[in-house]
């Protein structure tokens, strides 16, 4: 089943995010490699395609697992959880409609 998992940055939160983005990114291409990845990307903090210094506000990741304890468990264990760039995480099950 499809999970959306949502993460919600602390405040200043792009050097954290910088320090550990290619541990991220790995996590996330392994789930992309598996044809398990839907969609992942960030929320930039203002409303442009290059947040410059203003930085994420969050970000959103729709990917399969198992079950819901097994999506909470790779949210949980997500390098951005352990640098403290996510103040909030949410993950929840998604039924993909359109396209």
């Amino acid at each position: 089943m499809w999970y959306a998992i949502y993460g919600l940055d602390v405040a200043d939160s792009l050097e954290r995010r910088k320090s550990v983005r290619p541990a991220h990114l790995e996590r996330l291409h392994a789930l992309r490699d598996q044809g398990r990845l839907m969609l992942a990307g960030p929320f930039p903090a203002i409303d442009a395609e290059d947040a410059g210094p203003a930085g994420f506000s969050g970000s959103l990741i729709v990917a399969e697992f198992e079950d819901l304890a097994a999506a909470r468990a790779w949210a949980d264990a997500d390098p951005y959880v352990a640098a403290g760039v996510y103040r909030q995480v949410d993950v929840r099950p998604f039924r993909k409609v359109l396209p």
